[in-house]
């Protein structure tokens, strides 16, 4: 019987263990490559800043979900201001017009488990390519 009890008690210590562990270690962050480095950069963006993009956006498995560049026209959005997903709002702060990122942004920052059907299923890690072209601020008053 005493057997039994201690069994049990490591059974739901390790249990435990790896829940909050393994839980922790799981979480993926978002990494920020520079693909293009601007020389000449007077103004780089921060939140409340209109930006005009252009993106493309792939899973994992390279196939490619969305993009701006066929359609020929940028998109353009407010930064911080949770008009886009989170690791957009993180991933282009600081950005120089011109400069080129590439973004891989976890599903817990991206469109989390639910996805974003039927293209994005849930649980999915984004990958985005993106440039910026313009920079919008309203002057500080």
């Amino acid at each position: 019987m005493k057997f039994e009890v201690t069994l049990m008690l490591l059974a739901v210590l390790l249990s435990t263990l790896c829940f909050s562990s393994c839980g922790t270690e799981s979480k993926k962050k978002l990494q920020i490559g520079i693909k293009k480095r601007v020389d000449n950069c007077p103004i780089k963006s921060r939140k409340t800043d209109t930006l005009h993009m252009h993106y493309t956006g792939k899973l994992e498995d390279g196939s490619e979900f969305d993009s701006s560049i066929p359609r020929g026209q940028p998109f353009t959005f407010t930064l911080g201001t949770g008009q886009v997903i989170k690791g957009w709002d993180q991933g282009l702060l600081g950005m120089c017009e011109g400069e080129k990122r590439k973004l891989v942004i976890p599903s817990e920052l991206g469109y989390g488990e639910r996805g974003a059907p039927p293209k994005i299923p849930g649980g999915a890690t984004l990958i985005f390519e993106v440039e910026l072209l313009k920079i919008e601020r309203r002057s500080d008053l």
